[in-house]
């Protein structure tokens, strides 16, 4: 029967727990005795615990982390009542910082601060020896990586052919912004290359197709990142996709040339640029060149296939709305498939806590510790933009609505102001921001564009449908049909259903094949 259980709740089932598999390849001598078992919050805490006390552990570790903190909070919770002999250990980000006031302190038998991946064996040997460490709270610091042993085979077939499967060539980040807990993890550690490379080929061998890397700043080094680049370039196949995050400043010549290799569908860079306003740049300490940043981005959008992923903060401190829409309205300019607007949030450790009195920042103190109001922002306006982040996603990210969205923003001044104002509309309709089916979506949309926007219906109605079409629908809807002619039998246009990408990206896809 095994002693060590390791466990953690994934945001979703999808999502495999990448710390799990690190901690259960270097169990070492304990291997044979630790057990492995994924929950999601989703789940009701009570069957979680039901299902840990089922496999009799000794010692039960929990991975925990900003989505599940909560959850976690209630698994941990019940088993110290139930099962007070369990020795509880605690591990992960949400509980490496601030450690002697996090809420969870009073139900761990032991927390262990920093990257964990050797010293949860090392403490679970000792317990099971009958050593007892007087320090409840151990700080493992950073691991050498080259003394770690891999996780990837870790995988399972389940894993490879439905879940979202992490690999990392590096860790650390050389950048010091102050939001982020990768600003605390200096400086940048890489993995050798030839044993990853074999990883990575095994993986592949198992018919991998979704490759997501978790390295921050994975074109950091330049010959590092050709090598990886050029791995998956004599390996493509139909299906295969990449993600990498990347600094958006740095693209010299010798990426380019690489990057135009791949078809388009392949490669998936998610951008951090964050604010456009040089002054709150350098009030949360982060560097970036804006004139390259630009650069790089219009040629990736005008000479690749890349899909890339941007992603703005809303709520950092010297930002206003206006400076925000701003810097909304010169990154949609730059075409990228995708902007992510992020809610500013108070990670523990992060040293954005410096403004707090300047700016008057307020943050909510449950997880997952987003801004409520500052000194620019009031509640009001917050909330404002959180309803926009959530519309913008399904109306502009979503790949559903590009036609719809360009034909809203086309000669505007700003898209911004134009994308706020159906956002307060469609709040003033919904009074939700959530479970919204497509067609409710959809004539909303016919609505405001006719009667607030004064579009002829017959052009919204074309447009929207169009729109609609792109997965494939063949049917039109009802409100719809007075405009769209009967005689023309719906089209479906060519790659719509994408064999060489992930559904959400296809969407985006499908735009590029129909233009």
């Amino acid at each position: 029967m095994s002693k060590v259980l390791l466990t953690t709740l994934t945001a979703k089932y999808i999502h495999a727990g990448f710390g799990l598999r690190y901690i259960l390849a270097n169990m070492g001598g304990l291997r044979g005795q630790t057990v492995m078992r994924e929950f999601d919050i989703n789940q009701k805490p009570l069957e979680i615990t039901e299902k840990i006390l089922a496999e009799k552990p000794v010692i039960v570790g929990f991975g925990v982390y900003i989505w599940n903190v909560t959850e976690t909070h209630e698994v941990v919770s019940a088993l110290r009542r139930i099962a007070p002999d369990i020795k509880i250990i605690l591990g992960g980000p949400e509980v490496s910082y601030e450690t002697e006031t996090h809420p969870l302190l009073p139900y761990a038998d032991y927390i262990i601060k920093g990257e964990a991946d050797m010293a949860f064996a090392q403490l679970c040997s000792k317990l099971l020896g009958g050593i007892t460490p007087e320090e409840k709270i151990i700080d493992a610091g950073f691991v050498d990586i080259a003394q770690l042993a891999l996780p990837y085979g870790l995988y399972s077939e389940d894993d490879i052919a439905h879940r979202i499967v992490y690999v990392e060539a590096s860790r650390g980040c050389p950048f010091t912004c102050e939001f982020c807990l990768s600003s605390l993890d200096i400086p940048v550690r890489q993995f050798a290359l030839d044993p990853f490379l074999a990883e990575m080929q095994k993986l592949y061998d198992r018919g991998l197709q979704h490759f997501k890397f978790v390295d921050r700043t994975f074109n950091l080094n330049l010959a590092f990142s050709r090598q990886i680049l050029g791995f998956f370039l004599e390996r493509l196949r139909p299906g295969l996709f990449i993600h990498f995050e990347m600094v958006p400043d740095r693209l010299p010549a010798e990426l380019r040339e690489i990057i135009t290799k791949f078809p388009a569908g392949i490669l998936q860079f998610e951008v951090g640029i964050q604010s456009f306003n040089p002054e709150v740049a350098a009030l949360i300490s982060r560097r970036q060149n804006y004139a390259k940043l630009a650069d790089n981005l219009r040629w990736l959008r005008a000479q690749t296939g890349v899909h890339i992923h941007a992603d703005l903060i809303c709520g950092l401190p010297g930002e206003t709305l206006e400076s925000f829409g701003k810097g909304f309205d010169d990154l949609i300019a730059l075409d990228p498939q995708e902007i992510q607007v992020g809610i500013l949030k108070r990670l523990r450790g992060t040293p954005i806590i410096r403004h707090d009195q300047e700016w008057q920042m307020v943050y909510s103190e449950h997880p997952p510790y987003e801004i409520l109001q500052n000194k620019l922002l009031g509640f009001d306006q917050m909330q404002r933009m959180r309803r926009f982040a959530k519309y913008w996603d399904m109306i502009g990210n979503s790949g559903n609505f590009s036609r719809t969205c360009k034909l809203l923003c086309r000669d505007k001044p700003s898209a911004f102001d134009e994308l706020l104002r159906l956002s307060d509309w469609l709040w003033g309709k919904l009074q939700r921001t959530d479970s919204i089916a497509m067609i409710k979506l959809l004539e909303l949309l016919f609505t405001y564009f006719r009667d607030e926007k004064s579009f002829p219906p017959e052009q919204i109605a074309q447009t929207l449908y169009a729109d609609y079409q792109k997965p494939g629908r063949n049917e039109v809807p009802e409100f719809m049909k007075e405009f769209i002619p009967s005689t023309s039998a719906p089209r479906k246009l060519r790659g719509s259903k994408q064999e060489t990408t992930v559904k959400r990206q296809a969407r985006h896809m499908t735009d590029l094949k129909a233009s």
